[in-house]
């Protein structure tokens, strides 16, 4: 993996002006830097080389200290940019609303940590790209690789994205809706005139990740070792934005490993201490969640899409109306396991064959959509059950569902905020 990423980096060096890596703190994209930046380095490219990170504002102090290292004291020789920003994140633990708003000025007296002095943050006091308060993160993150690569040229943005990860994160490689231009290789994406998105690292495990940390001694987020001493699973370790549907079950671990930050994060976002107290438990809307006894998965289903606005409703349901179609027409792939689970519960369905060739996985379709399931892998099953729980967690994109927010869903969600305020 390590020389293939390698020949990677080599294309991209020789196909773009400029290279400019995505840095979150966490362990891919920290692999991600410290491979380019030695690959520019052996090959005196160093000025052609940027960084950037998003600031959220809250997170783990280890990873404050981790960044401000890496700004500082590291990667001498190329461009660095610190995004401090009043940006929209997703927020799954609001009672009233999927988002919050970190670095806003009329809340610094709440906020969870001072912005970080040094030459390279980027505030609302001197950006320079276009920017408006309550941009969602996405957008804005949009908007500054677009005006980095109008500014300096044609630019291979490095996202360490990995596809065995998430299902989202593989469709984020693989989805048809990228424009690949380029024959010999499928980590290549146009997403701007002049900007491409690069996921160098596409093919490599969480194993490969460590193997090369330890291999090249290259210095990490500490706070994953403490993780692993509390028993998370890998796809728990998170050092993104502490308050998005993804980090609900581990929340509750910042009143062990910081809780000095934890305390300031619950006065700062509503619904926090909830989400920390019970984010692991029905209260959050997951597999478990109960239901009125005389209502079926499909009847409370639509009672709770009667409680929302109009264009939060239409929403949900062009969601769960996709999501009909698809399992009834095209099918889904499940594991023999979830298949047997289905079989044994006497649920209909129809088996289309393997899911590809080399796939130990059958694509499955149902003529009638499911009111519930009793199978291990809950979340992989068309269900009303799995569509109550996308609203009672304020799932806006139905990611439990495996859906991904696209460009007109959140032109939609903008429209929908400054009618009703955030839902």
């Amino acid at each position: 993996m390590y020389q293939a990423a390698q020949d990677r980096l080599k294309y991209i060096f020789d196909e773009f002006d400029f290279i400019l890596v995505a840095f979150s703190g966490g362990k891919d994209s920290s692999v991600l830097l410290n491979i380019t930046y030695d690959y520019a380095q052996k090959h005196r490219c160093l000025n052609r080389v940027s960084m950037y990170h998003i600031d959220y504002e809250a997170q783990y102090q280890m990873t404050t200290d981790y960044v401000t290292r890496a700004f500082l004291d590291r990667f001498d020789g190329i461009g660095k940019y610190w995004l401090c920003l009043p940006i929209g994140a997703q927020c799954a633990c609001r009672m009233d609303g999927d988002t919050w708003i970190p670095w806003r000025k009329e809340d610094r007296d709440i906020w969870v940590r001072e912005m970080p002095d040094n030459p390279y943050v980027i505030n609302e006091d001197n950006v320079s790209f276009p920017f408006y308060a309550g941009q969602l993160d996405y957008e804005m993150q949009d908007n500054f690789c677009d005006w980095f690569a109008g500014s300096h040229g044609r630019t291979a943005i490095l996202i360490g994205i990995r596809a065995d990860e998430s299902l989202n994160r593989y469709r984020t490689i693989k989805g048809n809706n990228h424009v690949n231009l380029y024959k010999d290789t499928n980590y290549i994406y146009q997403r701007g005139e002049l900007a491409h998105n690069c996921y160098p690292l596409y093919d490599w495990t969480v194993n490969d990740i460590w193997t090369y940390n330890a291999k090249f001694q290259k210095e990490y987020n500490h706070l994953y070792d403490l993780y692993y001493q509390a028993g998370l699973r890998v796809d728990q370790m998170r050092v993104a934005s502490p308050f998005n549907d993804c980090a609900m079950d581990s929340l509750y671990l910042y009143k062990a490993i910081d809780p000095q930050n934890w305390g300031k994060m619950t006065g700062r976002v509503n619904g926090v201490n909830m989400a920390g107290l019970y984010g692991r438990t029905t209260a959050m809307g997951w597999k478990s969640i109960t239901k009125p006894a005389h209502f079926t998965w499909q009847e409370y289903c639509n009672f709770l899409l009667n409680t929302l606005p109009e264009d939060i409703r239409k929403h949900y349901l062009e969601k769960l109306n996709t999501s009909i179609k698809f399992w009834r027409e095209k099918g889904g792939a499940l594991s023999g396991q979830t298949i047997k689970e289905l079989s044994d519960g006497g649920v209909k369905y129809r088996n289309m064959g393997k899911a590809s060739k080399i796939s130990e996985k059958d694509v499955i379709a149902f003529d009638d959509y499911l009111d519930d399931a009793d199978v291990t892998d809950f979340k992989s099953v068309p269900t009303y059950k799995r569509m109550c729980i996308c609203i009672i967690k304020n799932d806006y994109a139905c990611k439990y569902m495996g859906f991904a927010q696209n460009k007109a869903e959140t032109e939609r969600r903008k429209r929908a905020i400054e009618k009703y305020g955030n839902i």
